[in-house]
């Protein structure tokens, strides 16, 4: 008689047959459909046409137009799959209509051009895996790309036949007799398929005709294949409704998050919780959507508003994941969610009772300051409220001429304007130098400005650092102690400068005794800090002796973690993968309900010049 284990063995074998014969678990569907029609599509692309079968010696019956015909359908249905392979993935239901659609075209391709009745099995297999698995494709569609991709379609395809009439006539002198212009056009057709027309050339000309041809039917195919199956954000636009409701969340709970302010950038969206205490402000970038800092509202209500978030995530099938939380925040984000959470870095906050220039550890810091005073600099620091709407404009414009890129920065810790009506309790910080006679600058005395958004009724984040690059060093330190010490006249008890990333590594990294592993780790990171500003943020936050509050990013998958980075780079404008303005622009999607997500652009980042 068998023991239990063995019995609890011979046991589990019919279980797995069986699971087996139950197919993969419906969860595991979109995964697998994505990479059979990755697979299916390189085959309509790259599969030789077999020279030597029956179906060879029957399609030879066929007329030799349905043979082109076939070959051209099956290069295209290659290209399509390849494409909406990553939407299927997704679960994106368009993805499965284009998918069933286009599948049926491919076999008939892969019969009566290539002679694989392997290939065409395949093609309707997959196809009937889609329709026994429709239900798992219900994703929404994302916003945008079915029009966009229509435009591009009718805009590239025109403009595809006339360059391709161009090219057609570009050799007149290698043409074979005189092709009607009705030839000549079924010349580009074809070639846009990459195959050869009624126009016969000499001298080799017909190869440069066809690549050329060809290489503008690809160009056509994929700019609308991307366009139609890419992931895109909504159109971006706060109503005065929603920022009205944002604003009183944050005058009875602001206090509770530096970043609080930043929810009001409009080019976020924002989704509120049932009771509409709480809300969840983010951007769609590149199918992830992107959170920033912790829920605005009454804590009790974050879970609410959080479930409709990821309500959203799943409607659409996008990555949810949020950057720059609190570790509260971080707690209720992993609890409620189940998602993962990893520390991202450490927010410099100073209080500014504790704050002194007095004391060794303030040396480098107060003989700057002093330095830079005895040169001339004189400061100011007042509400937004408190200045003429010259100088403000003054200040805007200065602003945007000292910024050291071509795009603004900036999405989970800037908001992007300064001097907006709407943010007068904003505070900027402003250092003047009178200059000679005759030598004034574009924008007067002015040499630097800080622009500071508030938290709560009693502190201030830090959101823009600029200075005019003929300034003295340490214009920065110089607003930063001048804002610190006029505080307590603005009721200001709490600031918080930049935020470090990898601020911890970086401090354990260089004591004394680190390990292998740390020191690699901070090796990495004063390496990286040559194209992004790590080491040196934190360096320069540590010279005012702030404390150090913890920053989270949340995720749900490890895998997911390279693309939320890219999403993140993207959404603080270190990354561009816009298309052309032109190509950009696409009708308004309407709202869904416990959504509230149009936002218009705007900018921003904490920098340290």
């Amino acid at each position: 008689m068998p023991d239990s284990q063995d019995a609890e063995t011979s046991g589990e074998v019919p279980h797995r047959i069986r699971r087996l014969l139950r197919g993969p678990r419906p969860e595991a569907v979109p995964t697998v459909v994505g990479t059979a029609c990755t697979l299916i599509g390189l085959m309509d692309i790259v599969f030789p046409r077999l020279r030597h079968s029956r179906v060879h010696a029957l399609a030879e019956l066929l007329p030799g137009a349905v043979s082109s015909l076939a070959a051209a359908a099956s290069i295209v249905v290659g290209l399509l799959l390849l494409m909406l392979a990553h939407g299927l993935k997704r679960r994106k239901r368009r993805a499965w209509v284009a998918a069933v659609a286009l599948l049926p075209v491919g076999a008939a391709a892969q019969l009566l051009y290539r002679h694989s009745v392997i290939g065409m099995v395949l093609s309707l297999v997959l196809m009937g895996v889609l329709i026994r698995y429709r239900a798992e494709f219900a994703a929404l569609p994302d916003p945008r790309s079915r029009w966009m991709a229509l435009a591009n379609l009718v805009v590239m395809g025109a403009v595809s036949v006339t360059l391709g009439l161009l090219i057609v006539r570009s050799h007149p002198d290698a043409i074979e007799g005189s092709p009607s212009l009705g030839a000549q056009l079924e010349h580009v057709l074809w070639g846009l398929f990459g195959f050869e027309g009624p126009v016969d050339y000499r001298h080799g000309a017909d190869y440069t005709v066809g690549y050329s041809l060809g290489a503008l039917g690809l160009l056509t195919v994929a700019t609308t294949a991307y366009l139609a199956f890419r992931p895109e954000h909504p159109a971006a636009r706060l109503t005065p409704g929603d920022e009205e409701r944002l604003r009183e969340l944050l005058a009875t709970h602001g206090r509770r998050d530096s970043l609080g302010h930043f929810a009001l950038r409009r080019d976020k969206a924002v989704v509120f919780s049932p009771s509409g205490k709480a809300a969840v402000c983010y951007r769609v970038v590149s199918g992830v959507m992107l959170a920033s800092g912790d829920p605005v509202g009454d804590v009790e209500a974050w879970p609410g508003a959080i479930a409709c978030f990821m309500e959203e995530a799943r409607a659409h099938s996008w990555t949810p994941a949020v950057m720059g939380c609190s570790e509260t925040g971080g707690e209720v984000w992993t609890r409620e969610t189940g998602l993962d959470a990893l520390e991202l870095g450490d927010e410099a906050i100073v209080d500014v009772a504790d704050f002194t220039l007095s004391g060794r550890a303030m040396r480098n810091v107060r003989q700057m300051v002093k330095r830079i005073e005895r040169a001339g600099y004189q400061t100011r620091v007042r509400r937004a409220a408190d200045l003429g709407p010259e100088e403000l404009e003054a200040i805007r414009r200065a602003a945007a001429d000292w910024r050291g890129t071509d795009t603004e920065r900036g999405f989970s810790m800037a908001l992007g304007r300064i001097g907006d009506p709407a943010d007068g309790d904003a505070v900027i910080a402003t250092a003047h130098k009178a200059a000679d006679e005759g030598a004034e600058g574009p924008y007067g005395d002015l040499k630097a400005v800080l622009h500071f958004v508030p938290w709560g009724r009693d502190g201030m984040s830090l959101e823009l650092m600029r200075r005019d690059r003929s300034a003295d060093p340490g214009m920065n330190e110089l607003l930063i102690v001048a804002a610190l010490q006029a505080a307590p006249e603005l009721g200001v008890e709490r600031v918080s400068l930049n935020f470090a990333m990898f601020r911890s590594a970086l401090a354990r990294g260089e004591k004394l005794g680190a390990g292998p592993v740390l020191r690699g780790w901070r090796a990495l990171l004063v390496f990286l800090s040559r194209w992004f500003q790590i080491e040196s943020l934190y360096k320069f936050n540590a010279k005012f002796q702030p404390r150090w509050e913890p920053r989270f990013v949340v995720f749900r998958n490890t895998r997911d973690l390279p693309r939320i980075g890219l999403a993140a780079m993207q959404a603080e404008g270190f990354v561009s993968l816009a298309l052309p303005r032109l190509l950009r622009r696409g009708p308004r999607p309407e709202p869904r309900p416990c959504a509230h997500r149009q936002m218009a652009d705007g900018q921003g980042l904490q920098q340290a010049a």
